[in-house]
């Protein structure tokens, strides 16, 4: 299964990010949530972004462009196959760092894809 890490990570019900990892952990998908606040979603620790993951698939974004410049480097060591870019959260700059690195970009809603069976 692809492990996931959910970038913007909450323990807010009303968020996306809540919603996807719920649905990617009740689907078999093992996730890392990353975050600013402390908490557990869907069974996993909320994590600063310090730890580097080598094993992620994809990296689903709920950061909005203006604040995710911090998490370039990150992102880009924790090397994932791909990145989604959720609604509201396209970067252009990012985009082009991931594909110059070799990391598929798609810009698409994860929950979307998940209930599609496009995940």
């Amino acid at each position: 299964m692809k492990k996931t890490m959910i970038l913007g990570a909450s323990t807010n019900p009303a968020r996306y990010s809540y919603l996807v990892a719920n649905k990617l952990v009740r689907k078999g998908f093992p996730i890392v949530n990353v975050g600013r606040k402390v908490g557990t979603v869907a069974g996993a620790e909320i994590e600063p972004a310090e730890t580097i993951h080598q094993d992620i698939d994809t990296i689903t974004l709920y950061v909005g462009p203006q604040n995710q410049a911090p998490y370039y480097d990150y992102i880009l060591k924790t090397n994932p196959k791909r990145i989604i870019f959720n609604p509201g959260a396209e970067n252009a700059e990012l985009a082009d760092k991931a594909r110059a690195q070799g990391i598929e970009v798609v810009e698409a809603c994860t929950l979307v894809m998940l209930n599609t069976g496009q995940f």
